[in-house]
């Protein structure tokens, strides 16, 4: 498992340097930049300082091996390191034992070339945790839904159970969030008051957002695990439970349900990192201050430093979910080894 894990962590590292390299040579082909004149109305000369500054008028190889240099090489700072616009580091761990206010500090992601007063590590300290708790509540609500719903439709095949699952399945993969969300909004906050219908911070502001992000992702769910389930229960070691006497909840639970369940975990890797890294449709029909929309907004601007740091982020995060689905196979079948 130490050798699994090892391998994992480089290959990480390999799709995070291909990732960077491949961002960073596109964000500078298209057209257009952050100081532009038809963008932002700088003048020339204003713009022209404003990429010394920021170091935009030296050639990409430069550029990247900066930028990444920022991330990648920690630094160890004393009593006199004060935080800059320039120097910003996401991670800070104190070291007393150097001085009252040393610390080793990494992952300098730059400024924010939008928002002058604001870094990118400042813009994931604030909004990072607000979409990952939405991406969990939106998880836990399309788990608890999918899942369950497509082991009754399976096991109810072609009854009422059954075309009942799967008609709300379509109904949640085809009514997109920027639907169901104002409905949702007009029902439970404006019409019935249960809810509030935008903020964040509170039970009554969490609700909404993560029902709509989380029910389309429980459709899919649903359908997956029911198709994955009809075809583990015609498989022979489930007959041969049943011959054997085992009861039909035994079977399921302990012999059909942990196979089926493969292809699922498959798919909530990639969508674990997804809901983690912010959606900006839900994020900004209910006013949730979470990394979609600084994402987008930084799209729109020109915003190199938010944007590759942001694309970093979710890359991290992907090949993280995927490392530990598959630590999770080897639970679910014992004849997966990593060895």
């Amino acid at each position: 498992m130490a050798a699994f894990f090892a391998r994992r962590f480089l290959w990480m590292l390999v799709v995070l340097f291909v990732v960077s390299l491949i961002t960073f040579v596109l964000l500078r082909l298209v057209p257009g930049g952050p100081f532009n004149n038809s963008e932002r109305g700088v003048p020339d000369a204003v713009r022209r300082n404003m990429e010394i500054k920021y170091g935009l008028d030296r050639s990409l190889p430069e550029q990247y091996l900066s930028y990444i240099g920022d991330i990648i090489i920690p630094r160890l700072t004393d009593d006199e390191w004060r935080r800059t616009i320039t120097e910003d580091y996401l991670i800070n761990i104190p070291l007393p034992l150097l001085g009252e206010d040393a610390a080793l500090r990494w992952m300098n992601f730059g400024p924010s070339l939008r928002t002058r007063s604001r870094t990118v590590a400042g813009i994931f300290q604030e909004n990072l945790p607000i979409s990952f708790q939405l991406g969990l509540a939106a998880m836990a609500v399309a788990m608890a839904i999918g899942i369950p719903s497509g082991i009754f439709a399976a096991l109810r095949r072609n009854t009422v159970v059954d075309y009942a699952s799967m008609g709300i399945a379509i109904i949640g993969v085809s009514v997109p969030v920027i639907i169901m969300g104002p409905i949702l909004q007009y029902a439970f906050a404006v019409n019935w008051k249960i809810f509030l219908p935008t903020g964040w911070g509170t039970l009554q502001t969490m609700v909404l957002p993560a029902f709509a992000l989380g029910f389309a992702q429980s459709a899919l769910l649903a359908r997956l695990t029911r198709a994955s389930l009809l075809q583990v229960m015609n498989e022979d070691y489930i007959r041969t439970a049943r011959a054997k006497g085992l009861s039909e909840r035994g079977v399921i639970l302990f012999h059909a349900l942990k196979n089926s369940l493969i292809p699922v975990v498959t798919v909530l890797g990639p969508l674990f990192a997804a809901l983690l890294t912010g959606t900006f449709v839900t994020e900004t029909i209910f006013g949730v201050p979470g990394m979609g929309r600084a994402f987008v907004t930084s799209v729109t601007n020109r915003d190199y430093p938010v944007v590759m740091g942001t694309i970093l982020l979710y890359a991290f995060f992907l090949v993280l979910a995927n490392t530990i689905v598959d630590v999770v196979y080897a639970w679910l079948d014992p004849r997966i080894r990593y060895n």
